[in-house]
C-alpha cells in the first residue's frame, strides 16, 4: 500500500499531527461567507466641543486629537488613529469628561478591530459602555451610546457571534431612532441583513435590504447607498435571482464611480465577479476579480478578490495564469490582521492548493507541498479559536481533515473530522454538519475497505452507513436552507449534495448482499426517493414540494415501480411489486459507460429512420427489465412506473426493446419523480372537459406551428371545452379560463423547452415565454379558488433543451410545479401530423372510464407504432411521456 501511495502522491510524506474536503462545495460556500463579512461600520464619532473647553498650552486639544484620529482612520492609518485617540482619551479623563472619553473608547475599538487586535477592541468597547452607563440620560449620551452599540455589534459580527450581534444591533438601532439618526438606523439594518444572510435566512435579509434601498433611493449618492445596493445584489444572487443581482450590483458600481470611492468600487467589482462566477461566466468573473484587486485600497478586499480569482483559475484548469498569484496571496495572508475574513481567505487558499496538489498541473513547481497546506489550515484553526469563531474553526478543522483524507492518513483525518463535527453540532450549524458527517462516512468506509476481512470491516461499514445516514437526515432537516446554500453555484448540488445520497445507496446495497438485515433494501429505496425530492428542490431553488410516504400497494395492485440508480461502478435497480419483498439486481459498468450508451441511444431515437437504436435499446432493456421479467409476469403487472435517475430521464422507456417487441407493447408506462410526490387518486372522469390553448402563428424568435390549430379543433371534437388560440392565448385569459371553467384537463400546444435550469424551462404564450415558476404562480392563484385540481396537464409541442444532459429534469419540474396530478409531455419535438393523431387517440381512450391514463397513452402510442407509414420508428411515438399519477 505504501508503494502505491508514493506512486500516487509523488514524494509522499505523512502529514504532521496538527491539532476537507477537497471538493468544490467549500470554495463556493466560502465565497458566500467572505462576501457577507464587509461590515458597515459607523465612522468614528467627532464630538462637538464648546468654546469653553480650555486648551492646554503645548498639547493639542482633545477635540483636535479626535479629528486627527478620524483623518488617520479614513486614510487607513489605523495604528496612527489608535495612538492619537489614546491621547485624546487620557486628555478627556484628566478633564473629567466621561462622556467624551466614552466616545473616544468607542473609536479606539473600531481602530483595534481593523488591526485585528480583538482583545484590545473588546476592552475598549467595554470601557466605552461602562462609562456611558454611569452618565445621565441626555441626547448626546444616547447618540454616543448608539455608536458604541453599533461598534460592539460589528465586533461580534466580525467574530462570528451572529446571534449576539443581532441583539446588539437591534439595541443600537433603537438608540439611533431615539436621537433621530436615520443613517445610523440604516447602517444597523444593513448589518442585521448581513447576519441573516450568513445564517441562511435570505428572504428575511432581502426584505430588510429592499426597505433600506427604498429609503435611500431619493437621497444623494453616498458610500452607504453603494453598500446597501451591493449587499442587496449579493443576497439576490443567493436566491438565484442572478439577472437582478447583476443589475443591482451594476447600480452599486455606478454610485461608487460617481463618488470616486475606490473601496466601494473594488467591493462592487468583487461582488460582480462572484455573480458572474455563479452564472458560469468565467472570463467575466476573472476580469472583475482582477479589477477589484487592482483598485482595492483595503487589504481585505484585495485578498478576497485574489483568492477568488485563484480558485476560479484552478477550477477551470488555467494553471499557468494561476501561478503568479500564489506568492502574492501567500505574502498578503501573512500580513493580514487577525479577522474572520483572514481565516476564511486562508481556507479558500488552502482549497486551491489542495486541488493543485492532486490535479494534472503540468508543472512540478506548481504542485504545492502538502505539509505547507496543512500548516496554512492549522494556522486558520488556531486563529479561528483565538477569535472565538466556532463556525470558521469547524470549517478549518474539517478542511484539515479533508487534507489528511487525501493523504490516506485515515486515523488523523477521522480525529480532525470528529473534532469539527462536535464543534459544528454544538453551534447548530447543519450546513457544515452534513458535510462533516459525509466526510466521516467516507473515512470509515475507507478504513473498512483497508481492513478487509470479517468482522472488523463490517464494523467499519456499519459505522460508515450510520454516518452517511446522519448526513442524509441532516440534509432532510436542512431542505429550505440547503437550497439557498447551494444556489451559490448551479452545479454544486452535483458535487456537494447528490453524492451523499448515491454513496449511501451504494453502501446499503453492498450491505444487503452480505447481511441478513432486509431493511437495508427498503432504506436504499427511501434514499432514492429522497434524492428525487432533493433534485427537484435544487431545480426550483426552493423546498416547495411536500413528500408523503406512499406504498404502491395502496395505489395500484397491478403496477410495479422500478428504481434504477447509477452508481460509480454499476447500475442498480430496485424492484417494488405490491405485497412482495423488494428485490434488487445490478449490471457492472461504470457511470461513464452508462452515460455514453444512453447518450448514443438518445441520438439514435431522435432520427426518423434507421435501426441503429435497436442494439442500444436492447442493452438498456437488459439492464432495467430483463432480470425482472419473470416477476412481472407472475404477478400480472400491467403498468410499470419508473423513478428514473440522471441521464436515464432523457430516453423514453416505451422504446426499450426485448429483441421481439417494445416495452410499450407489453405494459402501460409512467414516470414518477418518486412515489412520495404522486397524488394517488384516479382521474375523476364524469363528463370530461378540456381547456385547449396554443400558438399556430409565428412569434419573435419562434417559428409558426400550423398544425396546432388542427390539433386543437380535433381535440375539441372529442372532448368539449374552450379554445384559446394565438392572441387569445395569453396569461390573463389562461388564468380566467382555468378559474371560470374548473376544467380537469388543460392541453397546451406551443413552443416550449424543458431544461435542468428552472429559469430556462418555459412555454411560449402570445405575450411571451412563461417560465416554470411563473406558470406555478398562475396555476396556484387559480387553483386556490377551484373546487377541483387540474387532473391532467398536456404539453404537446415542447422539447428538452439540446446539449443539456439533465434537461428531462425540467419535465418533472414543470409537472410538480404546475400542481397538476399528471403531466403529459414530449422529450423531443415530433412531426405535427403525428402529434395530432396521437393526441386525438389519447383523448378518445381517456373518455373510457375503465382505462387509466397510462393505458390511454399506451393505446395511442400503439396506434402510431402499428401504422405502416411510420415503420415502427420510435421517433414518432416514443417521446410522449406521462409524469405523475397514471390512474
Amino acid at each position: 500500500m505504501a508503494s502505491k501511495r508514493r506512486l500516487l502522491w509523488g514524494s509522499y510524506q505523512p502529514l504532521p499531527k496538527f491539532v476537507g474536503f477537497g471538493s468544490r462545495w467549500l470554495v463556493y460556500l466560502l465565497l458566500a461567507c467572505l462576501s457577507a463579512l464587509l461590515v458597515i461600520v459607523s465612522p468614528p464619532v467627532f464630538a462637538y466641543i464648546s468654546s469653553e473647553v480650555p486648551v492646554t498650552q503645548g498639547i493639542a486639544a482633545p477635540n483636535q486629537l479626535v479629528q486627527q484620529g478620524r483623518e488617520h482612520y479614513e486614510a487607513g492609518q489605523f495604528v496612527a488613529a489608535a495612538q492619537v485617540w489614546q491621547q485624546a482619551s487620557q486628555a478627556y479623563q484628566s478633564q473629567g469628561d466621561s462622556l467624551k472619553q466614552a466616545m473616544v473608547w468607542s473609536n479606539l475599538a473600531l481602530a483595534h478591530q481593523q488591526l485585528g487586535h480583538w482583545a484590545e477592541a473588546k476592552k475598549a468597547i467595554a470601557m466605552s459602555l461602562e462609562l456611558l452607563h454611569s452618565e445621565p440620560d441626555t441626547l448626546e449620551r444616547r447618540r454616543i451610546l448608539a455608536q458604541a452599540l453599533n461598534t460592539q455589534g460589528s465586533l461580534e459580527m466580525s467574530q462570528g457571534q451572529t446571534q449576539q450581534a443581532l441583539t446588539t444591533l437591534q439595541q443600537a438601532a433603537d438608540a439611533y431612532k431615539q436621537v433621530g439618526d436615520e443613517i445610523g438606523v440604516i447602517r444597523c439594518a444593513i448589518n442585521q441583513a448581513q447576519i441573516l444572510r450568513v445564517q441562511g435566512l435570505y428572504r428575511r435579509s432581502l426584505s430588510i435590504l429592499d426597505q433600506v434601498n427604498q429609503t435611500l433611493q431619493g437621497q444623494p449618492d453616498s458610500s452607504l447607498k453603494a453598500a446597501a445596493l451591493r449587499h442587496l445584489g449579493n443576497t439576490l444572487k443567493l436566491v438565484a435571482e442572478f439577472n437582478k443581482s447583476n443589475e443591482v450590483l451594476q447600480q452599486s458600481l455606478e454610485v461608487a464611480e460617481k463618488l470616486a470611492s475606490s473601496p466601494d468600487i473594488a467591493a462592487a467589482l468583487l461582488s460582480l465577479g462572484n455573480t458572474a462566477r455563479t452564472q458560469a461566466d468565467t472570463e467575466a468573473a476573472l476580469t472583475f476579480y482582477q479589477r477589484s484587486a487592482t483598485l482595492a485600497s483595503s487589504q481585505t478586499t484585495r485578498i478576497q478578490a485574489q483568492v477568488n480569482q485563484l480558485s476560479l483559475l484552478v477550477e477551470s484548469g488555467s494553471f499557468s495564469r494561476a501561478e503568479p498569484l500564489l506568492p502574492q496571496i501567500e505574502a498578503q495572508l501573512a500580513d493580514l490582521p487577525l479577522s474572520r475574513i483572514a481565516v476564511l481567505a486562508q481556507i479558500n487558499f488552502a482549497q486551491s492548493l489542495m486541488k493543485l496538489s492532486t490535479g494534472d498541473v503540468g508543472k512540478q513547481k506548481l504542485i504545492p507541498n502538502r505539509q505547507k497546506i496543512a500548516k496554512i489550515l492549522a494556522t486558520a484553526v488556531q486563529q479561528a479559536s483565538t477569535l472565538g469563531d466556532q463556525h470558521a474553526q469547524a470549517y478549518a478543522l474539517g478542511s484539515l481533515g479533508g487534507l489528511y483524507e487525501k493523504n490516506q492518513q485515515w486515523s488523523e483525518a477521522q480525529d480532525l473530522t470528529e473534532q469539527a463535527l462536535i464543534l459544528a453540532q454544538s453551534i447548530n450549524a447543519p450546513d457544515i454538519t452534513y458535510r462533516l458527517q459525509w466526510q466521516l462516512g467516507r473515512l470509515l468506509k475507507a478504513q473498512g475497505d483497508e481492513k478487509g476481512g470479517i468482522p472488523k470491516s463490517l464494523d467499519y461499514h456499519k459505522a460508515s452507513i450510520a454516518a452517511y445516514t446522519e448526513a442524509v437526515n441532516t440534509l432532510q432537516s436542512l431542505r429550505s436552507d440547503l437550497v439557498a446554500i447551494n444556489s451559490e453555484v448551479q452545479f454544486s448540488f452535483r458535487e456537494g449534495v447528490e453524492p451523499v445520497y448515491r454513496e449511501l445507496v451504494e453502501l446499503l446495497l453492498n450491505a444487503d448482499e452480505t447481511e441478513t438485515d432486509s431493511s437495508h433494501l427498503e432504506n436504499a429505496r427511501q434514499v432514492i426517493e429522497s434524492l428525487q425530492v432533493a433534485e427537484l428542490d435544487n431545480f426550483f431553488r426552493a423546498a416547495c414540494l411536500t413528500a408523503k410516504p406512499v406504498k404502491i400497494d395502496g395505489i395500484d395492485q397491478n403496477a410495479a415501480v422500478i428504481y434504477p440508480i447509477i452508481l460509480r461502478d454499476r447500475i442498480e435497480v430496485i424492484l417494488s411489486i405490491p405485497h412482495k419483498p423488494l428485490r434488487h439486481y445490478a449490471t457492472s459498468l461504470s457511470s461513464n459507460q452508462v452515460e455514453s450508451i444512453v447518450a448514443q441511444l438518445r441520438v439514435a431515437l431522435t432520427k426518423p429512420f434507421g435501426w441503429s437504436f435497436l442494439p442500444l435499446s436492447q442493452q438498456v432493456y437488459n439492464w432495467l427489465i430483463r432480470p425482472a421479467e419473470a416477476d412481472l409476469q407472475t404477478n400480472e403487472i400491467k403498468t410499470l412506473v419508473f423513478v428514473l435517475d440522471g441521464v436515464l430521464r432523457n430516453i423514453p422507456m416505451a422504446a426499450l426493446h426485448d429483441g421481439q417487441q417494445y416495452l410499450v407493447e407489453k405494459f402501460g408506462i409512467a414516470l414518477a419523480p418518486g412515489l412520495e410526490l404522486v397524488e394517488s387518486q384516479p382521474l375523476a372522469r364524469g363528463k370530461l372537459k378540456v381547456l385547449t390553448a396554443g400558438l399556430s402563428e409565428a412569434r419573435p424568435g419562434f417559428s409558426a406551428l400550423p398544425a396546432v390549430e388542427v390539433e386543437l379543433k380535433e381535440i375539441q371534437s372529442q372532448i368539449p371545452g374552450e379554445v384559446l388560440l394565438n392572441q387569445e392565448f395569453n396569461t390573463l385569459n389562461i388564468q380566467n379560463a382555468i378559474d371560470d371553467l374548473a376544467v380537469p384537463v388543460v392541453h397546451i400546444a406551443t413552443h416550449g423547452q424543458f431544461s435542468s435550469k428552472a429559469e430556462e424551462t418555459f412555454i411560449l404564450t402570445w405575450d411571451g415565454p412563461i417560465n416554470v415558476n411563473e406558470l406555478n404562480n398562475l396555476l396556484q392563484t387559480t387553483s386556490q379558488r377551484r373546487s377541483r385540481p387540474i387532473e391532467l396537464l398536456v404539453f404537446s409541442a415542447c422539447e428538452t433543451a439540446k446539449g443539456d444532459k439533465r434537461a428531462a429534469l425540467g419535465i418533472a419540474g414543470m409537472a410538480m410545479r404546475a400542481g397538476a396530478r399528471s403531466t403529459l409531455a414530449t422529450l423531443w419535438s415530433v412531426n405535427d401530423t403525428v402529434t395530432t393523431a396521437l393526441m386525438v387517440r389519447f383523448y378518445q381512450e381517456l373518455g373510457n372510464d375503465t382505462v387509466t391514463k397510462a393505458e390511454a397513452l399506451r393505446r395511442a402510442q400503439l396506434s402510431i407504432l402499428q401504422d405502416f407509414k411510420y415503420r415502427q420508428q420510435p421517433y414518432y411515438w416514443a417521446p410522449f411521456v406521462l409524469v405523475g399519477n397514471w390512474l
